[in-house]
């Protein structure tokens, strides 16, 4: 048993689409002819689509893209200036604590001096009486006149030191209230602040 080699098939045959169009009767060439620029027409139209479809996405995404920054942008822009404006605030409640301060200190220390200036004053009355009811007691000729003297002159003493007492604790009650009004209208203002909602 001999093998006979096999004979190669014939190699199909490419054939052209003009030549294949020839080959066809001329009815059927008009009618090929308009098939191929109906599928030529549809495949353009078709890949005119697609791009303007794609271009469209990619004209939608770039806008949503750029809509998305600029919204980023803004919302940055006015945290910024939120974030500058409490720093502001901040600076300038801070600068009007201090100007309370101060202003409290002078008021305090104007009043100190005033205070110090009415004991002094009530010392140096105190003073004068106490050497000319001496000078009195000097020149008085009986006892009884001495104890007479001295009994009026301490119940002029007791009056006149629980009067400057008085005077004395009014002005000093009145002066601290004056010194902490500066000092509690930053604390009130400051209370407000801090109820007020962001």
């Amino acid at each position: 048993m001999s093998m006979k080699p096999k004979a190669a098939d014939p190699a199909p045959t490419v054939v052209s689409a003009p030549a294949a169009m020839a080959a066809l009767p001329a009815p059927a060439t008009a009618k090929a002819a308009e098939t191929v620029k109906a599928i030529e027409s549809a495949v353009v139209a078709e890949t005119a689509k697609i791009a303007a479809s794609t271009t469209s996405g990619i004209k939608d995404g770039m806008a949503q893209a750029s809509a998305k920054l600029d919204a980023g942008q803004v919302q940055m822009k006015q945290g910024m200036e939120k974030a500058m404006k409490t720093a502001e605030e901040l600076v300038a409640f801070g600068q009007g604590n201090v100007e309370a301060m101060v202003k409290s200190s002078q008021i305090w220390s104007a009043g100190v001096q005033d205070l110090s200036k009415q004991v002094a004053a009530s010392a140096q009355a105190t003073f004068d009486e106490t050497m000319s009811t001496f000078k009195a007691m000097t020149s008085v000729k009986s006892l009884k006149d001495v104890f007479d003297l001295q009994a009026s002159f301490a119940r002029s003493a007791f009056e006149k030191s629980m009067s400057e007492s008085g005077k004395l604790t009014d002005a000093s009650m009145k002066l601290t209230e004056q010194a902490l009004a500066p000092i509690t209208a930053r604390m009130t203002l400051a209370v407000e602040k801090l109820a007020k909602p962001v």
